[in-house]
């Protein structure tokens, strides 16, 4: 049965789907959908790093960076990747530097530019939470199987490079 708006799962509960018709055109019922779901697996994810870590998603993205990088991020790295400002970063790095899990240190080349590392705590820490995460992550997708997760993937992927081609041709639209 195709799913539709009187449907959907989180019937009872109120999301970003709460309300649409099916006259409100796939589009927008597709990203409404698109937001809930991303709303309900963040909030899944944030209650359960606060309960079984006492961490937050914020320090656990800081920690994921670090971890992937090969050797010391600088400050202004980090804030791109995880696409925040500075000063949220530097208020997150501090609190993980004060706990032992950051250490950070001046640059070699530029010593205004402050370079930060995961310490071994701070990486044994970070391992035992990302095993858990890809945990929570794998059972909240358990419903769907891997050839669903692959198509959803692969359409993703392909929603992206049209928001991509979107927003370039509205660039060039904006430029003349």
């Amino acid at each position: 049965m195709p799913d539709t708006p009187a449907s959907t799962p989180s019937q009872g509960r109120s999301d970003y789907e709460s309300g649409v018709q099916l006259e409100d055109g796939m589009e927008l019922r597709v990203w409404l959908r698109l937001l809930t779901c991303t709303n309900l697996l963040d909030n899944e994810v944030r209650t359960r790093l606060k309960l079984t870590a006492d961490t937050t998603l914020p320090r656990f993205d800081i920690l994921a960076q670090l971890e992937r990088h090969d050797g010391p991020m600088s400050m202004g790295e980090l804030s791109k990747r995880l696409m925040v400002s500075n000063g949220n970063v530097t208020g997150l790095v501090d609190r993980l530097a004060g706990e032992g899990m950051v250490i950070r240190t001046p640059s070699p080349d530029d010593r205004r530019v402050q370079m930060v590392s995961l310490t071994p705590e701070g990486s044994k820490s970070f391992v035992k939470i990302a095993e858990d995460h890809r945990l929570w992550v794998s059972d909240m997708m358990a419903g769907l199987s891997a050839d669903e997760m692959t198509t959803l993937y692969g359409l993703l992927a392909r929603l992206k490079e049209s928001i991509h081609d979107a927003e370039r041709k509205n660039s060039l639209e904006a430029a003349e």
